[in-house]
């Protein structure tokens, strides 16, 4: 399927309103996000390629409890909440072998993959067991273009319903088909990058492009910053940038612009455009011709934010696309540097006693939009 040309230019989008600085900085507001928008949204968690057979599991975090992630014997994905039902015991840490079952390692109730209890030693010992009303919590688990979300409200909408309209645009990128590149994981939460900012100060400035001339001359070398384009929808934001023409002074830049081509599956017309997509709230996905780039922001602290994610390719990928997926990779790891550096100015500054942000720029809509999502589901509650 051809990819969607995005709806408007920033041009023509309505800025909105910026947050206050104090959801940025009171430490109050970080209990109330946890119950009224991370426990309530779906959550990424990891791709399909990291649960490849029946019986494989992993455990991630979901605001501020821990999923139990399991492909089933059918080959399908449930999910549950990663505590055992007898004593409290976390059953599963990442990474861990599988298994027809899962059993806890301190008095070794068993559970099928799909969360029934099937056994307990010494059952006679244990007055009114109940095996039917003991199976372990269910979380609500979907796949969506490749990649595994969690979500701790059963009411919640599905996700491919939220999202309609994305997968046309960008679902030839992706898929459970694709292939973890490097030993980076989106579960492993331990090994992410921790970045010195609030988690929407992270969000805000992914969110806009704004701050590529000033802040990234690199990418300012590479991309036709006039055709930047954002497609905001209700719960998601998809950009698109193409390459420049003009080789960049950068030898690495220049390589990586005569370099570029596509993955197996994608089109030609995508050999020179960048994409990205935001799914509210914290979910973080880079589409380029070589490779795909998936994370997450999971808050710390008022002030901390980590960003665990991991690269992903299509098997069959030629020569000249894994050299362009090594050079994309490496102009990558500069931008986000700068990236990290910025987002700790902006904590820093947000801490100034009365400040308050001024208007945004038609480029900055996105911004307006999140801002908007947090203040409805804050304000609301």
């Amino acid at each position: 399927m051809q990819p969607q040309a995005p709806a408007a230019p920033p041009s023509q989008a309505t800025p909105g309103k910026a947050l206050s600085a104090r959801y940025y900085t009171d430490p109050d507001v970080v209990p109330e996000e946890t119950r009224h928008i991370f426990a309530k949204s779906w959550q990424l968690v990891c791709h399909e390629s990291d649960l490849p057979e029946p019986g494989a599991r992993l455990a991630a975090r979901v605001a501020d409890r821990e999923v139990l992630v399991v492909r089933t014997e059918d080959g399908g994905l449930v999910g549950h909440l990663n505590v055992c039902r007898h004593r409290g015991t976390r059953l599963v840490t990442s990474p861990e072998p599988s298994g027809k079952a899962i059993r806890c390692p301190y008095h070794g109730w068993t559970y099928k993959l799909d969360g029934r209890l099937v056994g307990a030693p010494e059952a006679r010992q244990i007055p009114c067991l109940d095996k039917p009303k003991l199976g372990l919590f269910p979380v609500r688990v979907e796949s969506f273009l490749g990649f595994v979300f969690a979500n701790l409200d059963p009411d919640a909408v599905p996700l491919a319903e939220q999202c309609a309209g994305l997968a046309e645009s960008v679902g030839h990128y992706a898929g459970a088909d694709l292939e973890p590149v490097g030993r980076a994981r989106i579960h492993d939460l331990a090994g992410a990058e921790v970045q010195n900012a609030n988690w929407k100060v992270a969000i805000d400035n992914y969110l806009e492009g704004y701050h590529v001339p000033v802040a990234h001359p690199g990418l300012m070398r590479l991309l036709d910053y006039q055709s930047y384009t954002s497609e905001i929808a209700e719960n998601y934001v998809l950009f698109a940038s193409p390459l420049r023409d003009k080789p960049s002074s950068n030898w690495t830049e220049r390589a990586y612009q005569r370099l570029a081509a596509p993955m197996p599956g994608l089109h030609e017309a995508d050999r020179r455009v960048w994409r990205y997509a935001v799914i509210y709230p914290n979910t973080l996905i880079d589409f380029y011709p070589d490779h795909v780039l998936a994370w997450t922001a999971i808050p710390t602290a008022v002030d901390r934010v980590a960003v665990p994610g991991a690269f992903y390719t299509r098997r069959g990928a030629g020569l000249r696309t894994r050299i362009a997926r090594r050079l994309n990779i490496h102009i990558g790891w500069i931008t986000n540097d700068e990236d990290v550096e910025l987002v700790t100015r902006v904590q820093n500054g947000l801490t100034t006693p009365g400040f308050e942000p001024g208007p945004l720029s038609r480029r900055e809509a996105a911004v307006g939009w999140f801002a908007g999502r947090v203040r409805a589901d804050l304000d609301g509650a």
